[in-house]
């Protein structure tokens, strides 16, 4: 089996979460014998592969050409939908005029701005943004929904809110899961030292520096406790006013290490007493599934699709509340982890049950 991996046209030059997802899936599926491409660009030849695999509904504006592409190449289309809307977080969080803007418009309203905003201010704009222009964002991401042989959701519940938003009906879809390298993440009891050993029973945060985070809530929840805070990732380019903010309310108790690499992750994890997300929307995040399959207590927010993967073995608060963040924290930090999480995580929620599962789907589809 050939497939063929597509998506935004800017994966490389703004790596995220769907980046690890590609590779990872790639990785991943070619132990499985699939052999699989990756191209940007938006009319490849698609006579050499069985179907198209499209990543991220977010970003319409390039897929959807990938899309039209494929169709009229005859090629059947997967697509990982990592679709989630920043919605709450623009009307109550973010500030400024956008807010303000944000509470006056719908949350397809709020995408089409910010997409032609930013592909103007980057010298992007191209075919399928003029597509946007006309048809709208939720025009193209309907269109590209429609053309759908097959979703492979991270979740039940983000499906759910696909399913919902776009008014499908009965649609064929495999929950596939995000997932942790194990081959990285795991807890084997070297007696090497760890450079981070300072840092012990830390509370950690690995993520972008950045409102939708709430790092800046996650500063303050802690700022008047005994805990150490380790800030672990870049900082938001886009929301510099906030990062600043950030820095200047951390305490003494807060310590900013930037981007770091896995290896290093790792052994913070290995010190880190609770791993603290408090987002306004994730999918579930890599970084607290990792943190889970290296033995730390999770704190995360319901918003997006954390309880499908954590349940009641996480300890959740809201993003806008301090106190809440704070109080997850203490019961999170003195309560001994639960060994039932970790083993959760390297039972389901690894790479290889992840190509499994999209092998699975890519049969479907093709034998259909």
């Amino acid at each position: 089996m050939k497939v063929l991996f597509q998506t935004r046209t800017n994966l490389y030059s703004a790596p995220g979460g769907d980046m690890i997802q590609m590779q990872k899936t790639k990785e991943f599926l070619e132990r499985l014998g699939v052999q699989v491409d990756i191209s940007l660009d938006f009319e490849p030849d698609l006579s050499d592969y069985d179907l198209v695999h499209l990543f991220n509904l977010m970003e319409p504006q390039d897929i959807y050409l990938q899309m039209k592409n494929a169709k009229r190449q005859n090629k059947k289309i997967a697509l990982s939908t990592i679709y989630g809307l920043y919605t709450e977080f623009e009307r109550k969080a973010r500030g400024g005029f956008f807010q303000k803007l944000a509470n006056v418009l719908t949350p397809y309203q709020i995408g089409y701005i910010k997409t032609i905003v930013r592909h103007y201010a980057e010298k992007r704009l191209h075919k399928g943004v003029y597509k946007m222009m006309f048809k709208g964002y939720y025009g193209l991401m309907k269109e590209i929904v429609d053309n759908t042989a097959v979703f492979l959701p991270n979740s039940v519940s983000e499906m759910n809110r696909v399913t919902q938003d776009f008014k499908l009906i009965k649609p064929s879809f495999f929950s596939i899961p995000n997932a942790i390298d194990k081959a990285v993440f795991v807890d084997n009891d070297s007696d090497s030292l760890n450079k981070f050993a300072k840092y012990q029973d830390c509370i950690l945060c690995a993520a972008r520096i950045e409102g939708r985070k709430a790092t800046l809530n996650l500063v303050r929840a802690i700022k008047n406790t005994n805990y150490t805070l380790v800030l672990v990732g870049k900082e938001s380019q886009n929301q510099k006013e906030y990062v600043n903010q950030v820095r200047q309310e951390a305490g003494g108790n807060v310590v900013f290490l930037g981007a770091i690499s896995h290896q290093d992750l790792r052994d913070l994890y290995k010190v880190a007493k609770v791993h603290a997300l408090v987002s306004w929307m994730e999918t579930p995040g890599l970084s607290s599934l990792e943190a889970a399959a290296m033995g730390c207590n999770i704190v995360v927010t319901k918003k997006g699709d954390t309880y499908d993967y954590f349940e009641d073995f996480a300890y959740y608060c809201e993003p806008d509340d301090v106190n809440s963040i704070t109080n997850a924290i203490d019961l999170a930090f003195k309560t001994p982890v639960n060994p039932i999480l970790k083993q959760k995580v390297l039972d389901n929620y690894i790479w290889e049950k992840t190509a499994e599962a999209t092998l699975k789907a890519y049969e479907q589809i093709i034998h259909n």
